[in-house]
């Protein structure tokens, strides 16, 4: 007599459908075959598959990054900031399992990775059309970086789109001054091109927020939000930066970077600098 609880008869009296032949399943609705049918090794290294998997994966948070980001410009433009709270979040929380996929990554060595790096030719997370995407929707504006996506005609016009629309940080400065605080006027107009630098008078505006929080509630969340943000941001770049220097240490980045002294240099980059500011006289 077979167990009762064996796991054939647990699914029997579950009635969980087996026969997927005339219906949708799971690998059907996610595309399975073609996800995991793309990582293709072009080295005979063991290790190269980690380096593929490590990549593509974090292009697929990227876009949900995006999508999230891309939702939440919208509802602040829209002044539905619980919606917009709730995406901003969510995008903190994906940045921190980005920040873990790098413990991963740092599990190959230096002689692991060299076996695999003349395999990789000039290809770069530095011509990653999404993270540029992030970055100019963040507010790190640079038209320099339009340049590594010039082959792609398509690719270059949704980088050039972020590049020329209002930042995120610059949606929230106009909700601001529709909340009646005031907000400098070339801060709210301006060439949304060109990078940011602190402003006092931002700084002024955002302190009247932060100085009566429970007057300006949603405006002082969205602050915090924004801090959130930044610091989950700041993270992922740092640990960017610890894993290149711990698998390939100072040498030149297969983009023709200067590898870890160019990644340490955008560890400097403030992306809402009024926010940070206004702590000191809080």
């Amino acid at each position: 007599m077979s167990c009762p609880h064996q796991p054939e008869n647990i699914v029997k009296e579950e009635g969980a459908q087996l026969d997927f032949s005339n219906d949708m399943s799971y690998g059907d609705y996610l595309k399975l075959d073609q996800i995991l049918g793309a990582q293709q090794p072009l080295s005979p290294e063991h290790n190269e598959m980690l380096f593929i998997v490590q990549h593509q994966t974090s292009e697929l948070w990227m876009k949900l990054m995006l999508h999230e980001m891309q939702a939440a410009v919208a509802c602040v433009a829209n002044d539905q900031l619980p919606a917009a709270f709730k995406m901003l979040a969510r995008v903190s929380r994906i940045m921190e399992q980005l920040v873990h996929a790098w413990d991963v990554l740092a599990t190959m060595t230096p002689p692991e990775y060299t076996a695999i790096r003349p395999y990789l030719s000039n290809s770069s997370g530095f011509q990653s059309a999404q993270y540029r995407r992030i970055e100019f929707m963040l507010g790190n504006k640079n038209a320099a970086m339009l340049k590594p996506h010039a082959h792609r005609p398509a690719l270059l016009a949704e980088v050039e789109a972020a590049w020329r629309a209002p930042s995120l940080y610059d949606e929230v400065l106009r909700l601001l001054a529709r909340r009646g605080i005031k907000v400098p006027a070339d801060a709210l107009e301006r060439d949304w091109t060109q990078p940011r630098s602190l402003d006092e008078g931002v700084k002024a505006a955002w302190l009247t927020v932060y100085r009566e929080p429970e007057k300006n509630w949603d405006l002082y969340q969205m602050g915090e939000e924004l801090v959130d943000l930044e610091d989950a941001f700041r993270l992922w770049r740092f640990r960017h930066v610890t894993t290149v220097e711990r698998v390939i240490g100072f040498k030149r980045g297969t983009g023709g970077t200067s590898g870890v002294g160019y990644l340490r240099k955008m560890l400097d980059v403030v992306l809402f600098p009024e926010l940070w500011a206004l702590r000191t006289e809080l």
